[in-house]
Parts: structure tokens; sequence; C-alpha cells
């Protein structure tokens, strides 16, 4: 985590390699601070606005050596996109952008300058968002690295005009630091190759995590899971030696008889697709098949070091899905908790398999208010959305609303996909309750079908992050603040979303 301090002092004062200002496109006019710095740098400011070299847009930046004329050597002109199109994500970007020219640079430390133009979008937003822009662009995943590059950039320093808000802005920072340590630790798990984070090493981590924040944890083993007739989760893990595991981890933050929210993500901690087995090409990206489980995990760690006054569960199924002697098959017939049963047609629709088992099993134990889920589950959903949005299923629409508003909020995009019960139809099979694949044809929205009927009348929101969960080549520009891997996608929406719940149910 970056040191970041929040002061007000005269620019020409900070004491810091490089000095970042975020300007809006087609800037004409300087403001606050920046026309003294103008002059002290012999108009070189507002000649650089003038000119063809930098017009403020989003990710675009621009360097001036300062020449000693102020205590900083560089300046950076770091571009905020259109005015009248400014968001919490354009000072993201921004900031990721002044962020990584800090690290190029070799800087230790530098200094972002947020004016009074940027304040008034909204002081507590602006510096949530500059934040979460520099902690999420440093991020790095070094390691299996046997000489990592150093990391230049330890501290920020952001300085404001407006010093009356500084006790509560550094509030601000430190939540944001928080929720910014969840995200790094999603990344870090889904980064992580399968033969370092087998279904049981992934356990022992959320053990862990559990101990450091005062977590309840519990861990199912191949014997619970059997008893407990998981059988979605047994016949995915059958074709590994490794044996499948179901972690729950328990936050009590709120009152002893208020119904919990669960999280559910999903868990393969590698996926070849089993008998259904993929092509080569790109298997080596299954590796962040965990991604769900990897974002539920983090988020109710920072749920627990936010001090959330809320009842959380996290559940992770972890499996690994691989061919074998004793791999389950096409044709094959499996009874979930609580006795529904799924005809296979392909063994690799397998999330929806284990995700089956645990959200009847969090209906049934939980008694929740609601319940969550993420999961990397559909290539059909990368098909309709891109990397650009998660997919966004549920059968209550206040629940959906909600979620809507937090993804909003966090820049975590989604777009709604409808259920119609015609789809259901595509999910029919001759020989059992359902079957777990319905063919090419609406793939995301007859897997999340096939989720509902597990969940009953619990409000319930599914998010097929399959295009989210890590950076992808798809020719779309990737945001500043996501590093080539996994993304930690869902852990700001949840938080988001969970902050929500608090504020209004208190």
């Amino acid at each position: 985590m970056l040191n970041i301090r929040i002061l007000t002092a005269k620019l020409r004062d900070v004491d810091a390699p490089l000095l970042a200002s975020l300007i809006p496109e087609d800037t004409k006019q300087l403001s606050g601070q920046m026309i003294e710095l103008d002059e002290l740098l012999g108009g070189g400011v507002s000649k650089t606005l003038s000119s063809e070299a930098f017009k403020g847009k989003l990710y675009s930046s621009f360097l001036l050596y300062t020449a000693n004329k102020i205590k900083a050597d560089y300046l950076l002109l770091t571009g905020l996109g259109p005015r009248e199109e400014l968001s919490s994500e354009s000072f993201r970007i921004a900031s990721g952008e002044a962020a990584l020219r800090a690290s190029n640079i070799g800087a230790r430390s530098y200094a972002l300058y947020l004016d009074s133009s940027s304040m008034e979008f909204g002081g507590q937003k602006v510096v949530e968002s500059v934040v979460e822009g520099a902690e999420l662009a440093l991020y790095t995943y070094t390691r299996y690295k046997s000489q990592p590059e150093k990391k230049s950039v330890e501290e920020l320093i952001l300085v404001t005009d407006q010093g009356d808000a500084i006790p509560q802005l550094r509030l601000v920072v430190e939540d944001t630091q928080k929720v910014c340590e969840g995200v790094k630790l999603a990344r870090d798990l889904t980064n992580t190759p399968s033969n370092e984070l087998t279904p049981t090493l992934f356990a022992e981590e959320a053990k862990r995590l559990a101990e450091k924040t005062g977590l309840e944890c519990v861990v199912f083993g191949l014997e619970e899971i059997k008893q407990l007739d998981m059988n979605g989760v047994l016949s995915v893990g059958k074709g590994s030696k490794e044996e499948p595991k179901v972690v729950i981890l328990r936050y009590r933050g709120g009152k002893a008889d208020e119904k919990p929210i669960v999280l559910v993500g999903k868990g393969v901690t590698f996926d070849s697709g089993g008998i259904s087995i993929k092509p080569s090409e790109k298997m080596e990206d299954m590796k962040y098949d965990k991604a769900g489980a990897a974002a539920v995990i983090a988020t109710i760690y920072a749920a627990a070091t936010l001090n959330l006054p809320l009842n959380i569960v996290a559940i992770a199924p972890l499996v690994e899905n691989l061919p074998s002697g004793s791999a389950y098959k096409p044709g094959d017939v499996i009874r979930h908790y609580g006795g529904k049963t799924s005809e296979v047609i392909s063994t690799d629709a397998e999330g929806r398999l284990i995700l089956a088992d645990v959200l009847a099993y969090a209906v049934d134990k939980e008694k929740p208010q609601a319940i969550i889920d993420l999961a990397t589950l559909t290539g059909a959903c990368v098909v309709a959305l891109g990397s650009q949005a998660s997919g966004l299923f549920g059968n209550d629409q206040a629940l959906i609303e909600r979620v809507k508003r937090a993804a909003e909020a966090s820049g975590e995009r989604v777009w709604q996909l409808p259920l119609w019960k015609e789809y259901s139809e595509q999910i029919r099979s001759d020989v059992a309750d359902m079957k777990n694949s319905g063919g090419r044809a609406a793939g995301a929205i007859t897997a999340a079908a096939f989720l509902k009927n597990f969940v009953g009348t619990t409000p319930w929101v599914h998010l097929d992050i399959a295009g989210t969960a890590y950076t992808a080549e798809d020719g779309t520009k990737v945001k500043t603040y996501t590093p080539k891997g996994a993304t930690g996608v869902g852990v700001r929406l949840l938080i988001k979303l969970l902050k929500d719940w608090a504020a209004t149910s208190s």
C-alpha cells in the first residue's frame, strides 16, 4: 500500500519529484494554483494547452521539465476527458495514468493536485477515485520472478485547496485503501497458477485470512461434501487427484438476529473442460476460473477490515476440472444438495454444477436476506458483452437495481439480461429435472436459468464475470488501473453494495 498524505500547500513548494495536475479536455483557462505555476514556468503550461501536443483527452498525459523553477522536477498534465462527461471513472483512469508515469520515471513519491474545479465534482468521490486509480494501477504480480523489478513509487501526496475538508478526506483515504487491499488480494488469488493454489491450498489461504481478521472459517473436505450430498462439487472434482473443498467464511458485524447477505463465488482452480476438453490455445488462462471465489473471499475480508455493520457469509466451492479415468462424463445424472437432479451434457459447463450445491445449501442453512453469486461462467457472456461489462441476472428487481447502482458507482459495469421462463425450456432434460447446457443460443442466460432453480424465492443476483475477470486482448483500451492479468472484478462493486445496504438498514 502507498503511504498517502493529504494536505494543503503551495504547488511551487511541493517536495516530490513529480507533480501531476488533472486537466479536462480542451481546457483554455487555467484556474487555482495552476495560474501561478504557469507563470513560474514561463507560460509553459498554457502554451502546451494551446498546442496540439496535449488536449486533455482521457488516457493522455504530457510531461514538462521544470528546470528548477519549482521544487518538483517534473510537472505532469493528465487528461480527464470532456468536462461534460466527468465521472468517478474519469478520475480513476487519470489517476492511474499519473501513477504509471511516476513509476516510469522512477519517482519514489509524487504529488497530485486536486483543484477546486475537480473537487466540485464531489470531494469524497474524487479522493476515493484517485486513490483507487493510483493503488490499483501500481499493482504488480511478481511472485514468480527471480529478479522482480523494484517498485519505485512509495508515496502519494494529495494536494487540495480545501483545508477544512482534510480530516474527513483522510478517513476516505483510509477506507479506500482497505478496499484496494481487497482488490489486490482478489488479483493475487486469481493470478496464482493452479499448481500453487489447489483447492486445498486455497482453503488454507482462506483460513489464514480468517485468522488475520477474526472471521469464522469452516472448510468442508471430501467426506463432509459427500455427507451433505453436494454431488455437483463431488462430480466435477472427481477427475483430479486434488480433493474438492467448500470454504465458508462468516463475518458477524450486524445484529445477532439479522439475516446475512450471502456471497457465493465459483472456484475452479483450473478448468480444462474435463472430458469435454477445451482447445489447448489459451487454456493457460483457465487459472482465472477461480476469480469468483477470489472476489467473494476478498470482499468479506475487506468488509471485516471496514467493520461494516452487517452479517455476511462468503461461500466458495473449490475444485479442479480435469479429464481422467475417474472423471465425470456427459450423460451422467447428478443429484444436488436438496434433491434436484441435473443431466450432464457438457463437462465444460461445470461451474453451474458446483454453484447449484452451494446456492441450495446457502438458502437452506443460512436463511439469507439476499444472495449474490459471481462466476466466470460462460463464454457466451463474453460474446454478448465483451470485456466492458459483467452479465447481470436475478429474480428480484429491487436487488438488481441495488447492484446496478453499486456497479455505476464503482466503475465495475454490469448489464442486465432477461430470465424469461421460456429460456428454461432450453435446459429441460428428458431424464432429469434439468440439463447443464442448453446449447449455443442464449448460453449466458440458460446458465443463469439453471442456477435460478436452486435459490427458490430468496432474492438473488448472478454476475457472470467471464469477460471482466482478467484483462482481455479484444482490441478495447485497457484501463490504466487494470494491469495485465486478473482485475479483481467484483470486490469494489460488492463493497459499494454492502456499504449502501448498511446505510439504508441502519
